[in-house]
């Protein structure tokens, strides 16, 4: 049991630092813009996730939840949100925007838990109260700082937010669900691929073999991650999961600022330090409340 769990957190904190480098692998894929490379991302994610699925003998569940209807509109749901994710992204670490991306991923919790109270109808306790307040203080901070929303956080914050929210309620495998997602978006990806191939604006292809086979790798990249994440499900409890999750906003900050060098002034380190004092109420209350309830159910088992 204990090898299993400490094998679990290696595989866990492996996704989240694989996710945590995305900002020094995409720009490798430049001078290609944001849009042909999410396209090309879908493309090889979905031969890797289709190779994947039948090495692993899974087809039947794929065709399973192409079958079901709800499951179906559910995971058509999350294949755009994902895909106005990864297009944001890449906008953002390819646009010198690293940090701020870095701040879409820390307040994802927060937004969560915010969709839960307006879509599901959940109701939040005294200290995420708290902790939603200080957030919607950073995010106001911030603001006045850009002059503007922080948009690039923002979309990637309610995007995910609402993926995970439809991944929840479709209730699919992991690598199944990602790989008919990646299916579904796999006739806009080619569309592109074709147009920008055919008026000469694609850059695959156009700056050398190694420039080209980079962007083959996509797939890998996309798979892998999630790959270690499914198997670190299986071995340690969510409230770890909950708590590594914060590895990759982390190490995506820090190559924002001490490796692309961007401008942390003032207001900016005001705003993230808010943020970061949100995730501490937050992080706290819950790993509170999930001990309280572990305790509550030990003694009802006893009794």
């Amino acid at each position: 049991m204990v090898s299993e769990r400490r094998r679990g957190l290696l595989l866990g904190a492996t996704a989240y630092v694989l996710w945590g480098g995305f900002p020094l692998y995409f720009p490798l894929l430049e001078p290609a813009g944001a849009v042909e490379i999410l396209a090309h991302r879908v493309a090889w994610s979905a031969l890797t996730m289709g190779l994947l699925v039948v090495l692993l003998r899974r087809t039947g569940r794929l065709r399973a939840l192409v079958a079901d209807r709800r499951r179906l509109a559910l995971l058509t749901v999350a294949a755009v949100t994902i895909s106005f994710n990864w297009g944001t992204y890449i906008y953002g670490v390819t646009n010198d925007r690293v940090v701020e991306a870095s701040l879409g991923y820390f307040i994802n919790p927060l937004v969560t838990v915010l969709m839960g109270v307006l879509i599901l109808r959940e109701r939040l306790r005294p200290l995420q109260w708290v902790a939603m307040g200080v957030a919607t203080a950073a995010v106001v901070v911030l603001t006045l700082d850009y002059g503007r929303p922080p948009w690039v956080a923002l979309v990637l914050a309610f995007s995910f937010g609402t993926y995970g929210l439809a991944k929840k309620s479709a209730d699919a495998p992991a690598v199944e669900s990602l790989t008919l997602e990646t299916l579904l978006l796999l006739p806009l990806a080619l569309g592109y691929i074709g147009w920008a191939v055919a008026v000469g604006e694609s850059g695959f292809g156009a700056h050398g073999l190694g420039h080209a086979l980079l962007f083959t790798t996509t797939g890998v990249v996309t798979a892998v991650p999630l790959v270690c994440f499914g198997a670190a499900a299986t071995r340690v409890p969510m409230v770890t999961l909950g708590l590594l999750q914060y590895l990759a906003p982390i190490l995506q900050f820090g190559l924002g600022v001490l490796w692309f060098h961007e401008q942390m002034g003032a207001g900016r380190w005001t705003g993230f330090g808010l943020v970061w004092l949100a995730l501490a109420v937050f992080t706290v209350e819950a790993v509170r409340h999930h001990r309280r309830q572990l305790r509550l159910t030990a003694l009802a088992t006893s009794a």
